[in-house]
């Protein structure tokens, strides 16, 4: 494929999609809730942001598209999960925290005990 013909059709996917997740939000924030519940939203909003990254990948990075490239599509790989891996890891933790936390109770019994 044409460099050209590449950088204009990335263009176009990267616009379209933009405005996608761009009119979702603007019409669940101006009080058009109706077009997708908050439960739909984000989920929408993180599935056209990873089409956009592909986008970004494949057509202006040219990522995937020539023999010489599978390393660094192996190492973007990796890398992309050793992200996701990290990521999901510290959203469990933050919401397991609480959960781990000891009772007012106990602390005022630790507290009283250890003389502080």
């Amino acid at each position: 494929m044409n460099r050209i013909v590449s950088y204009s059709v990335g263009l176009i996917l990267a616009l379209i999609l933009t405005a996608a997740a761009f009119s979702l939000v603007l019409a669940h924030t101006t009080g058009h809730a109706d077009v997708l519940p908050m439960t739909l939203l984000i989920p929408a909003v993180l599935t056209l942001a990873m089409a956009q990254l592909a986008t970004q990948l494949i057509f202006f990075l040219h990522l995937g598209q020539s023999r010489e490239s599978q390393w660094n599509v192996l190492f973007f790989g990796f890398t992309f999960f050793g992200i996701l891996v990290v990521v999901i890891a510290s959203i469990w933790i933050m919401t397991h925290l609480n959960y781990n936390m000891t009772p007012l109770q106990e602390t005022q019994y630790i507290e009283s005990q250890s003389g502080f």
